[in-house]
């Protein structure tokens, strides 16, 4: 080490942060050398005198950075390494050595060590240049991680966003049912499945009888109200395994799975009772005093083996339903 030496701090970048530093060394002096140039340079610098001191001292704080003497007492600056990357793989370990050998330094690195001191130092301006390289890699890894965690976060929002859109796409804005695009997805997928499997099902096509008056009479802001009413009613009606969509307007339709045709107009007929005798709001200014529900109903295959066939034939008993008075099941 020359005296007399004159350095600039590597803290007076203002970009550059202050770390915590635990200094090893069973040599009193060295130790103040160390603890004053880091201390100049802005870090917060702790020292120990033996592997054993330094070891306790670490397992009570975390440290980023140790620089440690390799030959010491009972405990060597090797077996302090090798411990403190057991405790925390992410610390970086500069060790010193006065005995530069190849062996000494290539054992340590391969041993997880960043880099290594010769004593006695020539320049003051080595320790800072290594402490400064070894601190700006602990930054970039911590950088990195607080990067990894933005983007993971990002994703997740992203995710989150992509399943509210998807949702949104086959949801209906007023009723929160499935909308009439997601019916017919699941309409022609329920009929792949069943040709394959040999199974059956029903669907049960609805229509509000006397909509357009009942907006007519209350205003559509109330005809809405009664469609969100209709439609959790609905839903409560039918059985967990059914599903419900709004298919357009004042129109619903059901897919009743594993159901058969006469079994479905049983299902048909229990929920236009349930409609009829619920007390909806407005139910008296209908032409029938109360609120009331058409019903046409199609099964597969027995009404068509393909999803245009089986809807048209449910449209047409829906339609029967309404000629013949409406409140009716056909």
């Amino acid at each position: 080490m020359k005296g007399g030496q004159v350095r600039v701090s590597n803290m007076d970048d203002p970009n550059k942060k202050p770390y915590r530093i635990l200094v090893v060394d069973d040599d009193e002096s060295l130790r103040g050398i160390l603890n004053q140039v880091l201390t100049e340079d802005g870090h917060e610098v702790v020292t120990a005198g033996s592997g054993e001191e330094a070891l306790e001292a670490f397992r009570k704080e975390f440290y980023p950075l140790v620089i440690s003497d390799i030959m010491m007492g009972k405990m060597s600056g090797m077996e302090l390494l090798k411990e403190i990357k057991l405790l925390h793989p992410e610390t970086q370990v500069v060790i010193m050595t006065s005995h530069a050998t190849i062996d000494t330094v290539v054992t340590a690195i391969r041993a997880g060590a960043y880099d290594y001191l010769i004593k006695p130092f020539e320049e003051l301006e080595l320790i800072s240049n290594v402490a400064t390289r070894a601190l700006e890699t602990i930054r970039l890894t911590e950088d990195n991680r607080s990067l990894l965690l933005r983007l993971k976060y990002k994703n997740q929002e992203l995710e989150g966003a992509n399943a509210l859109l998807k949702e949104m796409s086959i949801r209906d804005g007023l009723t929160g049912l499935h909308n009439h695009r997601y019916f017919q997805e699941r309409l022609a997928f329920e009929i792949y499945r069943s040709q394959r499997n040999g199974r059956i099902f029903s669907v049960i096509f609805m229509d509000v009888d006397f909509f357009k008056r009942y907006n007519d009479t209350h205003g559509h802001p109330e005809g809405d109200k009664l469609l969100i009413e209709l439609s959790n009613f609905l839903t409560e009606c039918l059985r967990k395994s059914d599903f419900l969509a709004r298919y357009g307007g004042e129109e619903f339709v059901a897919f009743l799975p594993e159901t058969s045709k006469a079994r479905a107009f049983q299902v048909a007929e229990l929920v236009r009772q349930k409609v009829a005798e619920h007390p909806f709001p407005g139910k008296d200014t209908q032409p029938l005093g109360k609120i009331t529900i058409s019903l046409g109903v199609a099964a597969f295959p027995e009404d068509g083996n393909d999803d245009s066939t089986l809807m048209k034939r449910a449209d047409q008993a829906l339609y029967q339903a309404k000629e013949s008075g409406r409140n009716k099941v056909c």
